[in-house]
């Protein structure tokens, strides 16, 4: 088991590494927009040939990446809705079973059946040439595309380390530090 918990705990800090960067991509999506904003109602020139569109397009492109590159973190870290209005009243036992049941039949399948769909989808937009419908707006589009099979892939790992440590919690041998972010509890 506790080789198990080391590789949910390897889990737990890639998907933190992976979260800084896309807290990163919401101070470029802060700049974006200011400049955006700047240029346009001041009157200012672009520089490096860029316009409207593609900063635009370039606001939701760091705003799509802000939310792939989080939501696996997020799961980690119990920032997913719950029903705690029944599951409070439950015992740790039944929760970690619910967590277990939960991850098992819905969330890994779910990623895998994101990964299997989107796949066709983001090489569909790359061998084609994929670029925005504006004449004016950013090429190869597959690469925002792209943040569906990352996102799917990241739900997956993150419900992998949380898999690990509902097991162990159900077996008792979970460590204290790591029983909220399992089951919940702290708000």
């Amino acid at each position: 088991m506790d080789l198990a918990l080391g590789a949910s705990r390897a889990i737990d800090r890639f998907l933190w590494s992976v979260a800084k960067i896309g807290a990163w991509c919401a101070v470029l999506l802060v700049a974006v927009v200011t400049y955006d904003v700047f240029t346009r109602y001041l009157g200012v020139p672009k520089v490096f040939g860029l316009t409207s569109t593609m900063l635009q397009e370039s606001e939701y492109w760091l705003h799509s990446f802000l939310i792939v590159l989080v939501v696996g973190y997020a799961y980690t870290r119990q920032s997913h809705v719950r029903i705690d209005l029944i599951r409070e009243n439950l015992s740790e036992r039944a929760k970690y079973i619910i967590e277990i049941a939960g991850i098992l039949l819905a969330l890994i399948p779910y990623a895998m059946l994101g990964v299997w769909l989107s796949w066709p989808y983001v090489v569909r937009s790359y061998t084609s040439g994929e670029i925005s419908k504006s004449q004016t707006g950013l090429t190869d589009l597959w690469i925002l595309k792209s943040g569906l099979i990352i996102l799917f892939v990241l739900i997956g790992l993150a419900g992998i380390s949380q898999l690990i440590k509902s097991i162990a919690g159900l077996a008792g041998r979970l460590p204290g530090d790591l029983k909220p972010t399992t089951i919940g509890g702290e708000h």
